[in-house]
């Protein structure tokens, strides 16, 4: 395998869904978006690791809301990849049934 063939992105790769760029766009948007909210949530994590190991009074009650945000930013995960599945199985079939369909020979 050639180094070129290793950068092709998926839309010069495969027929179909994979050429049509404004899927892929949509499916890159999505998942930089699920890695920014992980990134948050490595974040919150550390910081509600911090705040326990130093048993300050104030670090616990500020863990509250820590751990809050991190179980809806976890849900907020979900809904995106939920999101993602739903849209990239749609443009596939779109897409898979838009091939199927014979052009019209008269």
């Amino acid at each position: 395998m050639n180094s070129d063939s290793s950068r092709r992105s998926p839309a010069t790769e495969h027929d179909g869904v994979g050429a049509d760029p404004v899927v892929w766009a949509a499916v890159d948007e999505s998942l930089r978006e699920v890695q920014s909210m992980l990134d948050r949530n490595r974040h919150l994590i550390d910081e509600v690791n911090e705040n326990q190991h130093s048993r300050l009074r104030h670090n616990m009650v500020k863990n509250v809301s820590l751990i809050q945000e991190l179980n809806g930013n976890i849900s907020k995960v979900l809904s995106l990849y939920s999101d993602l599945n739903s849209n990239f199985s749609a443009a596939f079939q779109n897409h898979h049934s838009a091939a199927n369909v014979a052009p019209d020979k008269s």
